[in-house]
């Protein structure tokens, strides 16, 4: 837009010199052809007006088409310049929304695959929860559960069958699930008990008020069931047993539900003499007995030390008593010696001397040297304690 106001100033320029060359030719020609006619100059005027005007014409043609196509060069060059990066940046945004779709499309799989996988662990985890369902509306098999349940508690609590414990010993009332042996040979009796069935049909309700009923009948169940272990009297039936049976729930929410929504059942379950205990009390329970177990253990090497320090100290006295015995002999014996020497310097030695000077023999008999006693005692005698260790 520039380039063409450009030219029509250029053009206008040249128009307007050219008048004022065509007015002063004029002027120059009148006053040379001052003899011609006013009709003459007038067409000769018209005629100058014709060239000028094809001339300034085929000029502005000219200009108008050099700066055309010298503005349209330009402009390619320059929309060249443009829509060539503009064309890389495409070629870019579109390998890339390939590498994204291909990556969206890799992930979708990917997600695809887990909700697969998901919803197969569902189904199988749903078929493992109603089979377990099912299977514990059997009397039977709950009783065996809550007997398994105890076994890993009472291990998790550190304990020892035969040991620390015992399962199902014989009585008179019947057969408790375990007995807990505790030091000083006493025991507490525990059974396991699993009233259940109102319990999961309420986890399975989901109307409020009929759920409130099963809990109550679960709650009802297990006051029966405390009831019912408390006619047996297990603490009657050993020796050295506290005066009290211990009921183990196997499913802490089925024991908290019960005592929410009749708290009252605790105290009637200590009033019975029984005493309801889920999982984690009960191990608290029994770790204090492996703890008293432990700490008899403790005692016990602690008195076998002591008996054995006794019986090392009555041995060494004895030791001592002989050791001196054989001091004493040694003296008899050292005296007992110099008493021989002193007759052989005496008595035979003598004589020996004699024979020699008669050329029995020309070798002497040396006789032998008598021993000191205090000498002996000092290397028989203990060392004193304020003496020190010259080893």
């Amino acid at each position: 837009m520039l380039a063409v106001v450009g030219i029509a100033a250029f053009l206008l320029g040249l128009l307007i010199g050219l008048v004022f060359w065509y007015r002063a030719r004029v002027e120059v020609v009148g006053l040379e052809k001052e003899q011609l006619t006013e009709g003459e100059k007038l067409k000769w005027t018209e005629a100058a007006q014709e060239r000028l005007k094809d001339t300034f014409t085929a000029l502005a043609q000219d200009a108008l088409k050099t700066n055309t196509e010298t503005l349209t060069s330009q402009a390619k060059q320059d929309l060249q310049n443009i829509v060539k990066p503009l064309r890389e940046n495409v070629t870019n945004l579109e390998n890339n929304v390939r590498e994204i779709e291909k990556a969206r499309e890799g992930a979708y799989q990917g997600i695809r695959e887990q909700l697969k996988s998901l919803g197969e662990t569902h189904t199988r985890l749903q078929d493992t929860t109603t089979t377990l369902t099912e299977a514990l509306r059997s009397p039977t098999v709950r009783g065996r559960w809550g007997e398994l349940q105890l076994r890993r508690v009472v291990e998790m609590a550190g304990m020892v069958n035969h040991v620390s414990f015992d399962e199902q010993p014989a009585t008179e009332s019947g057969r408790p699930d375990m007995v807990v042996h505790l030091p000083n040979a006493g025991v507490i009796p525990i059974d396991s008990k699993v009233p259940m069935d109102s319990y999961m049909a309420a986890m399975e309700e989901t109307d409020p008020t009929r759920r409130q009923e099963f809990i109550k009948a679960h709650a009802k169940a297990m006051r029966e069931r405390v009831r019912d272990l408390a006619q047996k009297q297990y603490w009657d039936q050993f020796e050295s047993s506290p005066e009290f049976v211990i009921m183990f729930v196997p499913n802490e929410g089925c024991l908290g539900a019960a005592f929410e929504i009749d708290p009252s059942i605790f105290d009637y379950a200590i009033g019975k003499k029984v005493l309801p205990c889920a999982p984690i009390n009960l191990v608290a329970l029994l770790r204090t007995v492996a703890s008293a177990w432990q700490q008899r253990q403790v005692t016990e090497n602690a008195n076998r030390i002591a008996d054995a320090g006794r019986e090392l100290y009555s041995r060494l006295e004895k030791f001592v008593e002989h050791l001196s015995a054989v001091g004493k002999n040694i003296d008899k014996s050292i005296d007992s010696y110099n008493r021989a020497v002193g007759s052989l310097d005496r008595r035979l030695m003598p004589s020996a001397k004699r024979f020699q000077e008669l050329g029995l023999s020309e070798s002497e008999i040396a006789p032998p040297e008598q021993l000191d006693a205090r000498s002996t005692e000092s290397s028989f005698a203990p060392a004193a304690a304020d003496e020190p260790d010259t080893e």
